[in-house]
């Protein structure tokens, strides 16, 4: 059966190969983007956004959301991803509008208009407009079939040393998530540093030859670049294409169940994950914790999608 999910994301380098896995392999349906403040300000990713769906010939809606953390100040990472949140390709122009409603809105009209248990939400950067449809239309949780999230870890932190960028940049979102009813899937730090774009795979990529992919050799060129300089990667961790590749094949990485809550009032470790795999808290289990990759899995399925969107351009064009 096709999973069909909802996209909500901050591009970001690794957000753009999200959607382009979630646009070109044919066991998922995207139904939309959404765009939330994060990697850089909300007006700088939904440009970005709307740059990724023009080179990659995505048609689904993409609505902008929160500017900003629930409670809390903004938080960028240009360090990581640029001035522009999507620094390294020359970024087309956007080929379609905006859709008028707001994230969250969108979000909440689309799991509340498709048979509960269809819809997969798929946040790869801070929680905020998940939290906040949640706060609007509460009856989303009992719709939706699961929540597959970028954020987190179980051992480290990349924002500080116990927290991880996504959390951290709006952990009372990230609670309130963590913290509902629905099934939550944590593809953490643990997970993602397993998914390293290596030289092979972007000579792979560069092989296909075309528009797109060249954009994608650009994108992850960049990307290895800020990671080689501020973290000491040799190869960049794709981190939010792994949520879609789970929808695509639940082998691609295996999990353990866990209890999680996010720290929201520690003097060091405010945006933790605290990620309790056995009774040591007495809380029952409410996640999924991402643990080993597949990686030759990973990175098969997502040249497939960059070959298969750029054949579909081809024949447009």
């Amino acid at each position: 059966m096709t999973e069909r999910l909802i996209l909500d994301c901050d591009p970001g380098h690794d957000d753009a190969l999200a959607m382009i896995l979630a646009a070109g392999d044919p066991r998922v349906e995207l139904l939309a983007v959404t765009t939330c403040a994060g990697n850089q300000t909300i007006e700088k990713v939904t440009r970005n956004a709307l740059a990724v769906c023009a080179i990659a010939g995505i048609d689904v809606p993409v609505a902008a959301g929160a500017a900003g953390p629930m409670v809390r100040p903004q938080m960028v990472a240009p360090d990581i991803h640029g001035e522009s949140g999507l620094d390294g390709p020359v970024l087309p122009e956007p080929t379609r509008e905006l859709d008028p409603r707001h994230a969250i809105d969108l979000i909440i009209d689309l799991v509340m208009s498709n048979d509960p248990g269809t819809i997969t939400l798929v946040p790869t950067g801070p929680l905020t407009n998940i939290a906040l449809a949640m706060g609007k239309e509460p009856r989303i949780v009992e719709r939706v079939k699961r929540v597959v999230l970028m954020g987190g870890a179980y051992t480290r932190g990349n924002r500080t040393p116990a927290a991880e960028f996504n959390i951290i940049a709006d952990p009372e979102a990230a609670q309130a998530v963590f913290g509902a009813s629905w099934p939550v899937t944590m593809v953490g730090l643990d997970l993602t540093h397993q998914a390293t774009a290596d030289a092979d795979v972007v000579a792979r990529i560069a092989e296909i030859d075309s528009p797109l992919s060249r954009f994608v050799v650009d994108v992850l060129r960049f990307f290895g670049s800020t990671y080689l300089a501020r973290q000491g990667f040799p190869a960049p961790p794709v981190h939010d294409l792994c949520c879609v590749a789970k929808l695509c094949d639940a082998e691609v990485f295996t999990t353990r169940e866990a209890f999680v809550a996010v720290e929201l009032t520690g003097t060091w470790t405010t945006g933790m994950t605290v990620t309790d795999f056995g009774d040591l808290l007495g809380r029952p289990h409410n996640t999924d914790v991402a643990i080993q990759l597949d990686k030759p899995r990973l990175w098969d399925m997502t040249v497939d999608a960059i070959a298969t969107l750029s054949a579909r351009s081809a024949v447009r064009s």
